[in-house]
């Protein structure tokens, strides 16, 4: 694996959690872009600050970008993580792949699953990496989850429960209530628990939803019931107003892994069995947030060519985009500027 040199688009709080995990883990962020020079040169100036004495990667001042266009012509970055509003995924990832550069973009990877599938194309067509940054996938307790899962180790799984329930701002120009920022608890939230059901359980075949709106008509709560492939059921439950355990729970014929709060974010687990017995107690192994994980996957798919993500690749992720939008249609949620036929 060739570590590359990182461009980061966008100066919010996701960007700064990513990069400050990608600095931690040595890794070189060579420039940052917003849409202002200003936000773009305090971001460096932070970067700058937080990369210490520097040895080797992480060191030196990134560039400072006023533009999306700037950052994506910028020919020392190989790769840019892409963390704007969710309805500007698209357009910045195709600016940045028909320069040849890859991207990794923030969940949700768009819009809508027509956005994802172009995305996809693209990407495909120019040999280069388009990973959706799904980030709970590559952490460590979920690879060992996934093993546990895989092996037997809970004998049939029958059904899982996810919930992502937090108290955000109630102020309507806050990104999370505004529609024309893809604002609602569905595509911020929601998506980790439908993206964690569709990793352990397999494709859903059937949901049912039922939501809760806001006085600006974004989604505050979203509820689902979705069937697998093979029969599994699963419930989550999504708020942007009530803050949760946000726990989770996978069931099997011989065991259950109980997943600690935040179960999205680096935690720990335990497995138990049908008689009570602890088989394992999975404890917290990493630094930070843990964001690194999925820098390096998706340095590892561009390092071997296959330009995949690992544990989601484009043609999963266009899946639960396509998953996204069935309940979108179900709770009557559309964004400004969709088309209808979309």
């Amino acid at each position: 694996m060739t570590a590359l040199r990182w461009g980061i688009l966008g100066t919010g709080h996701i960007a700064h959690a990513f990069a400050a995990d990608l600095q931690r883990a040595g890794r070189e962020i060579v420039a940052v872009g917003s849409r202002s020079t200003e936000s773009a040169e305090a971001f460096a100036a932070e970067l700058a600050a937080g990369s210490g004495t520097g040895s080797g990667a992480g060191s030196g001042v990134p560039r400072a970008h006023g533009s999306s266009e700037q950052l994506a012509a910028d020919e020392d970055v190989d790769i840019v993580y892409v963390a704007t509003p969710h309805p500007f995924h698209a357009a910045h990832a195709t600016m940045m792949l028909e320069q040849d550069t890859h991207v990794l973009v923030e969940k949700p990877f768009t819009l809508n699953a027509g956005e994802a599938a172009g995305l996809r194309e693209l990407a495909r067509s120019r040999g280069l990496l388009a990973m959706e940054a799904m980030w709970t996938r590559y952490l460590p307790h979920m690879v060992r989850i996934r093993e546990i899962v895989a092996s037997g180790g809970l004998g049939e799984v029958r059904t899982l429960s996810a919930d992502h329930a937090q108290s955000l701002p109630t102020d309507p120009e806050h990104r999370i209530n505004a529609l024309p920022l893809g604002g609602g608890a569905l595509l911020d939230l929601g998506i980790y628990p439908l993206s964690f059901a569709a990793d352990i359980l397999g494709p859903v075949e059937q949901v049912s939803a039922q939501a809760r709106f806001g006085a600006t008509g974004a989604d505050t709560e979203v509820a689902t019931v979705m069937r697998h492939r093979g029969g599994t059921l699963s419930t989550s439950l999504s708020s942007s107003r009530a803050a949760g355990q946000n726990t989770a729970h996978i069931l099997g014929t011989e065991g259950r892994i109980d997943v600690d709060g935040v179960w999205f974010a680096d935690t720990s687990f335990t497995h138990t069995g049908a008689d009570g017995a602890v088989h394992e107690r999975f404890t917290v192994r990493g630094e930070g947030r843990g964001m690194q994980h999925q820098a390096f996957a998706a340095e590892a798919a561009v390092a071997d060519g296959t330009c995949e993500g690992s544990a989601l690749g484009l043609d999963e992720t266009v899946a639960i985009m396509e998953l996204l939008d069935t309940v979108r249609e179900q709770i009557g949620l559309r964004y400004p500027g969709e088309d209808q036929s979309d």
